[in-house]
């Protein structure tokens, strides 16, 4: 039988069957006179052995001992059994995520820890520009830091969020925005002055230089992120408020 026919009969396709020669788990048989290959049944059986392994679970990578070895079936099905049971932890896990981000209505591309408050910096920003970065910024810490870094975030956001916190955040935010070339020195002045009360009053009980710390690496990627898309300013005005908060630079 042709490829096609065999791939028909085994309920496979024709490309996996040139995945399993590649591997090294199905046998390519010669080419015909007429240039086609030919398989036997004998190959038909071993595309079903496959089929069912894979459809256990089996990894394709495994094949070989299972199709071929003197293997102790019962140790290898009980290993499948617990790389199962993992998985099935992590999809429950997942699902529950899922579920907390539907319920909620948030952005599935943020860890549900920060996401709610993402979507509130977003929503109260006064440009697109301003948005992005908070987004962005949250993006990043939620991939970089572990659980526990997470946490200390997330109960930062969540005391920012607070209504009256957020309207000042926001109008820093737009002033932090506005920052060029031509402002003065007594405007960049003034706006550290707010900023660094604010971030005081709000890591009242977690210092800013331990918050620093906690962040390790992540916190030297969220520096460079700053500096990509912040203005020359900008930077200006952070690097205050970090000297100001005695934040290691």
């Amino acid at each position: 039988m042709r490829s096609s026919e065999l791939a028909a009969l085994a309920g496979v396709t024709v490309r996996a069957l040139r995945h399993y020669h590649q591997l090294g788990i199905l046998d390519e048989p010669e080419r015909s006179a007429n240039g086609y290959r030919e398989y036997d049944i004998r190959a038909l059986v071993r595309v079903l052995r496959i089929k069912r392994l894979a459809a256990l679970g089996f990894s394709l990578h495994s094949m070989p001992d299972l199709l071929d070895g003197d293997v102790e079936h019962d140790s290898l099905l009980e290993r499948l059994d617990r790389e199962l049971d993992g998985e099935v932890a992590r999809i429950t896990a997942q699902r529950a995520v899922i579920a907390q981000l539907r319920r909620d209505g948030l952005a599935p591309d943020l860890p549900p820890a920060l996401a709610r408050y993402a979507d509130a910096f977003v929503a109260s920003a006064r440009s697109e520009r301003v948005a992005r970065f908070d987004r962005e910024q949250a993006i990043l810490v939620g991939h970089l830091v572990d659980e526990e870094q997470l946490a200390l975030v997330a109960k930062l956001y969540d005391r920012l969020t607070a209504p009256d916190r957020l309207t000042v955040y926001t109008e820093l935010n737009a002033r932090f925005d506005s920052l060029g070339p031509a402002t003065t020195d007594d405007d960049i002045d003034s706006l550290v002055h707010d900023a660094v009360r604010v971030v005081k009053e709000l890591m009242r009980d977690v210092p800013a230089e331990s918050l620093a710390a906690d962040l390790g690496e992540a916190g030297a990627l969220l520096t460079e992120y700053s500096s990509e898309v912040l203005n020359q300013t900008q930077l200006r005005v952070v690097e205050l408020i970090k000297s100001d908060l005695e934040v290691p630079r």
